[in-house]
Formats: structure tokens, sequence, C-alpha cells
């Protein structure tokens, strides 16, 4: 199975679904648990039959989903495939399903020398150790990613990266602003931007646009 591109994944995947990092999400509002496990149910049985299985989280109001395959690092055919199974089993039980204010969480450690930080931080923390980048093998933590960086003090270590659909970017920016912190930088824009606090600690807000080989 080949992995999909940004831009074939946007123009395929169904209404309600966002493409963030590596995968596809929704979120499904419920409105109750009994409906929630019900859906759930539902969804592991087509998961099963297509045999191909979606990463759930099951709680009181809503269920948050996530399609991916780890055999590519990415979106596949099969991912929209699956989507489009779950948008109409949505549809069936009378819900609603939606990528408003869903994100896709990971850490950057700018470094020097990632070669001699990362062991320690795969260790401390349990996860596994890929290229560039270690990872909770439940997928339950957050990834931590590490940027080059240079020596000079005084520097930032820690930034997040927040993945988000490209249409809640400019909002998204808009209350960061208005609640005290700065546009950095938007120069790798619409990949992603640079926000600060107002005390210069920094995170980045990433889309998947822009992040296709030409």
């Amino acid at each position: 199975m080949t992995k999909l591109t940004g831009r074939e994944v946007d123009a395929e995947k169904p209404a309600g679904w966002a493409h963030l990092y590596t995968g596809l999400q929704t979120r499904v509002r419920s409105g109750d648990f009994a409906a929630g496990l019900a859906l759930v149910n539902t969804i592991g049985a087509a998961a099963q039959e297509m045999d191909h299985h979606p990463d759930i989280d099951l709680r009181y109001t809503h269920v948050d989903i996530r399609l991916t395959s780890h055999d590519t690092g990415g979106v596949t055919a099969r991912d929209i495939r699956l989507a489009r199974k779950i948008s109409e089993l949505v549809d069936e039980a009378g819900l609603e399903h939606t990528f408003a204010g869903l994100g896709w969480f990971e850490l950057g450690l700018d470094t020097p020398d990632d070669a001699a930080v990362a062991p320690f931080w795969a260790a401390v923390l349990g996860f596994e150790q890929r290229t560039q980048e270690i990872v909770d093998p439940s997928g339950a933590l957050p990834s931590i990613w590490f940027q080059q960086s240079g020596r000079a003090e005084p520097r930032q270590r820690w930034h997040p990266d927040l993945w988000i659909d490209p249409s809640e970017v400019r909002a998204r920016i808009n209350a960061a602003i208005e609640a005290g912190g700065t546009l950095e930088s938007d120069a790798e824009a619409p990949s992603f931007w640079v926000l600060a606090d107002p005390e210069g600690n920094r995170v980045c807000l990433c889309t998947w646009q822009d992040r296709d080989p030409a």
C-alpha cells in the first residue's frame, strides 16, 4: 500500500476528518457513554471485516478516532476507505462527527547533539528510538523529535508542536495574540507558524501543507 501525499489525502478524505501529522482524525459527538460504546462496537466489527484497525478513545460524551497505516508511516487508501465507512456508521447512528478543536501533539527538543541525548530520553520515558525521534510504543504519550540547533547560549531547548487542520490556523493565531502572545515567524507557512508566549517560550502550529516533495 502506497503512502498518499498531503494533497491526495486532502482531496480524498471524507468530510469531518482532518489530516494531522501521519493520520486522519475525527471526533464523534455521542452525547452519552452508552451511545459512544455502541458506536465503538459497530466500528470495531467493520474494522475487523476490513482488516484495518483504528485507534479509538472512548469518553463520556464523545469518541475520538485516528487512522494511520503504520507500515508506511502515513495515510494510505485503506485509511480513506475505513474513514468513509466510519462516516457512514456515524450517520446511520444519527450522530455527528467533526475535526473542530482536534490536534496532534508532539514535543521537539532543540539540540546540537541528538545522538547523545536521545538514548537518555528513550530510557527514562520507556520509549522506542527511531530515526530523529523517540516514540511511546503504546501511542498514548506524545513522541519527541530532535531538531538540530547551535550551541550558543542562551538557547531554547524544548518546544511543543501542535498539528491542526489548516482551516483552524488563523483562529488559533488570533486567539494566541489576543492572549498576550506574538507571531514570531510565518516564514515557513503554511507548513508551520512559530508563536511565543509573553516570556518568549515558543510553540509551532503545524499543518500537512507544503510538506510533500515537489
